[in-house]
Parts: structure tokens; C-alpha cells; sequence
């Protein structure tokens, strides 16, 4: 009996918006998948995207990601016109629509996109809800940041000597 062999890549990312864990905190986090045209599958195999400033906006009981940038290859077919920036909507169950709605409308939070990344051969979006952050909790979070690499350095140092 032959066995397949199983490879261990899950799941490899495409790109992370890093932006995000500086701008917002992260209640909770999301995954779906994306509607999406042949030749933005290719682009997103060569890596040409961009959601850094991407966001997600609740439409007639449907969810779409808004203003993510998907540069199309100039090798592909010039048959039909390619919108780098058009909605893409999201694959995700009703119950988990109306959750993520009504929790977007509660004062300060809103969905961002966190990371695209390929699960088998389907492309999925990793999304959040969030709420802003204030100027003093940016400060605070690298205050924190440049604390733990101090504590780090402390560290290997007296065990160093020791």
C-alpha cells in the first residue's frame, strides 16, 4: 500500500500588514476566504499585493475588503480590463456576518486586514477587529518594546559571567 506523502506546508503567507498591531489593539481574529478573479490569483503567486491600507465594510448582509491593492502582471490577458483596487468580497457564514457587524458598530472598533495567505490552494484573508490607538498607548507599547531588549541584554550579560 502506497502512502501519499503528507508535506508539512500548511499554510504560507503572502503578505502581513504590519502597520496594524502599532495603530490598533486586536480584540479578535478572523479568516475567510476571497472572491477572486484568474489573474489576481497570479499576482498573489508573484507576491504583487498590497493591504496595508485595506479595510472591510459590511454591504447588504455581505462583506467586502475595500481598497487592497492587487497589481495586475503584464504578462496577463489584455482581453479584459484588470482593477487593481476593486472590492473583494469575503466567504464567510451568515451568523458570522451579523456577529462582525454588530460588533463594528459599537463605537471605535472596525475589521482591518491582517495578512494574506495561502491554505492549500485557496487563498484566505486574515482579518481582525479592532480598536484605535491613542498617541499615549503607542508611547507606551515602546516604552515596552525598548524595556524587554534592555531586560534581554541584562540577562545574557550576567549570564555571561556567571
Amino acid at each position: 500500500m502506497l502512502h501519499k506523502k503528507k508535506s508539512h506546508i500548511g499554510s504560507s503567507k503572502i503578505v502581513i500588514n504590519k502597520k496594524v498591531y502599532h495603530n490598533y489593539f486586536i480584540e479578535k481574529v478572523f479568516q475567510s476566504g476571497l472572491v477572486l478573479e484568474g489573474w489576481e490569483v497570479k499576482s498573489l503567486r508573484q507576491g504583487k499585493v498590497n493591504i496595508s491600507e485595506s479595510y472591510i465594510v459590511t454591504d447588504m448582509n455581505e462583506m467586502y475588503l475595500y481598497n487592497s491593492l492587487i497589481q495586475p502582471l503584464h504578462v496577463s490577458s489584455n482581453n479584459s480590463f484588470c482593477n487593481p483596487t476593486r472590492k473583494r468580497k469575503l466567504l464567510l457564514h451568515k451568523n458570522e456576518i451579523n456577529f462582525l457587524s454588530t460588533q463594528k458598530k459599537n463605537i471605535g472598533y472596525t475589521l482591518i486586514s491582517l495578512s494574506l495567505f495561502w491554505k492549500k490552494s485557496w487563498c484566505k484573508l486574515e482579518f481582525g477587529l479592532a480598536k484605535g490607538k491613542s498617541v499615549k498607548d503607542k508611547r507606551i507599547d515602546v516604552k515596552n518594546k525598548e524595556w524587554k531588549k534592555e531586560k534581554l541584554k541584562i540577562l545574557k550579560k550576567t549570564n555571561m559571567k556567571i
